[in-house]
């Protein structure tokens, strides 16, 4: 295939890419459900699951091989801009007086990675079938515990905007819980990939201390540095886009010649970004990167649906699935319950809560894709957890409007967030439990 071909069936593929992409999303948001969850479902349309099925190749037709690695390429530029704007609006002060959300976080993050590191302990031999020959060792079972740990902040924060959860007890208290859930998740799955599928020992502390070291430099040298060249007097703020964009890609480089993925880069650069004085994330800077990360995620969700093959599951695959979704739901549903009632809340909203943090998504599917391509986990266990990762994001909806209670619930104290989204949560009128002041951190990925 000729360069002028190749360039010609990557905007063929872009523009097929974002307008399915648009399209399931806005029917996702009509049925009442996230957009996330029309856009994976466009990801496995695209894909050899469905459009793979139609005759006359059509699938191959639109996606030759020769254009994947391109499109993989923008995938992960996409990832970059995301996870640095998650990175950059990570803020773990509001943890500081609030016994609820460190009940909720620590319990949300524990009771999940138990379970899914025991489901692995007690049916090896089923994870072995389903994984494709890759090992289920220390490392694996490690992961499985980070997979069932994650709770989707972007697609919650709009879940609990759709919702009319904005500023209520329960919807603030997951919303935050969630931020310090994901924030507790990406150091500990770099801490699991960090030696490489077959890494030995002695690669695993060399990496580990490579890490460590990167870490330390871009907190003490390359932070302070931003800080002084982003205070100096001059007409410098037109050059904070770019310096940032190459700050995160930059640091993305790093964390991938490390043999981690470019995720671990951008979140860090994030979070060494320097903020306004008052600590806030500067909206110059977040409302672009927000625009053309959201442009290019669908990009993300077809190169994901790409890898989903769901003609290459086995009947037995599905009693697997079962046991993954039942873990999944059970361990953050009764993690949220439990621990925001023995702060003494309600147990309607302890309920509310839980249901809120099994959401997962985008940031779940972010780090199956790691996985995927660490060689964790091999083709039919991805596309059984990508199933979990939709199947458990599409209930929470249904879930919530089996909770809901009229709005008569008792006042609470504000929680100052929101964290790794800049949602603007404003409350809609309808009956909200608890209702609280609202927190306004500027625009939300499109996510």
């Amino acid at each position: 295939m000729s360069s002028e071909s190749v360039v010609s069936h990557v905007v063929a593929a872009l523009a097929v890419v974002i307008a399915a992409s648009y399209a399931l999303g806005a029917l996702a948001r009509r049925l009442g459900q996230p957009t996330v969850v029309g856009q994976l479902f466009a990801g496995i349309a695209l894909g050899p699951s469905l459009l793979g099925l139609v005759p006359g190749q059509v699938y191959e037709t639109l996606f030759p091989a020769q254009i994947q690695p391109i499109l993989t390429s923008l995938a992960q530029v996409a990832l970059v801009l995301f996870l640095f704007v998650v990175g950059y609006e990570l803020d773990l002060g509001m943890l500081r007086g609030q016994r609820a959300v460190t009940a909720v976080s620590l319990s949300g993050f524990v009771l999940p990675m138990a379970m899914g590191a025991g489901i692995v302990l007690l049916l090896p031999g089923a994870f072995a079938s389903v994984n494709g020959g890759h090992p289920i060792d220390t490392t694996f079972v490690l992961y499985m515990a980070i997979a069932l740990s994650i709770t989707a902040v972007p697609v919650l924060a709009s879940i609990i905007r759709d919702q009319g959860l904005a500023g209520t007890r329960p919807g603030t208290v997951a919303m935050a819980s969630a931020g310090v859930i994901d924030a507790l998740s990406w150091p500990v799955l770099a801490v699991v990939l960090v030696g490489g599928e077959h890494g030995s020992v002695r690669d695993w502390v060399l990496k580990a201390g490579l890490l460590v070291l990167y870490v330390l430099v871009m907190l003490f040298g390359v932070r302070p540095a931003l800080e002084w060249w982003m205070r100096r007097p001059g007409p410098q703020a037109s050059a904070r886009l770019p310096v940032a964009v190459t700050v995160a890609l930059a640091s993305a480089w790093a964390t991938n010649a490390l043999g981690l993925h470019v995720i671990f880069g951008a979140l860090l650069a994030g979070v060494i970004m320097p903020r306004l004085p008052d600590g806030s994330p500067d909206g110059r800077l977040l409302r672009p990167l927000q625009d053309i990360g959201g442009l290019l995620l669908p990009v993300f969700f077809a190169v994901s649906g790409l890898a989903v093959k769901l003609g290459g599951l086995r009947s037995s695959d599905l009693v697997l699935l079962v046991v993954i979704c039942a873990a999944a739901v059970v361990s953050k549903v009764a993690a949220g319950s439990l621990s925001a009632r023995g702060t003494r809340l309600p147990w309607r909203e302890s309920l509310l809560i839980g249901v809120l943090l099994n959401t997962r998504g985008l940031t779940e599917l972010i780090v199956l894709n790691v996985g995927l391509q660490a060689g964790v986990i091999g083709p039919r266990l991805y596309a059984l957890l990508v199933v979990m990762a939709l199947v458990t994001t599409a209930g929470t909806g249904p879930l919530i409007g089996l909770l809901r209670r009229p709005a008569d619930g008792p006042p609470a104290v504000p929680v100052d967030l929101v964290i790794g989204t800049g949602e603007t949560l404003e409350p809609r009128p309808g009956p909200d439990a608890g209702r609280m002041p609202t927190a306004d951190a500027g625009p939300a990925p499109r996510a």
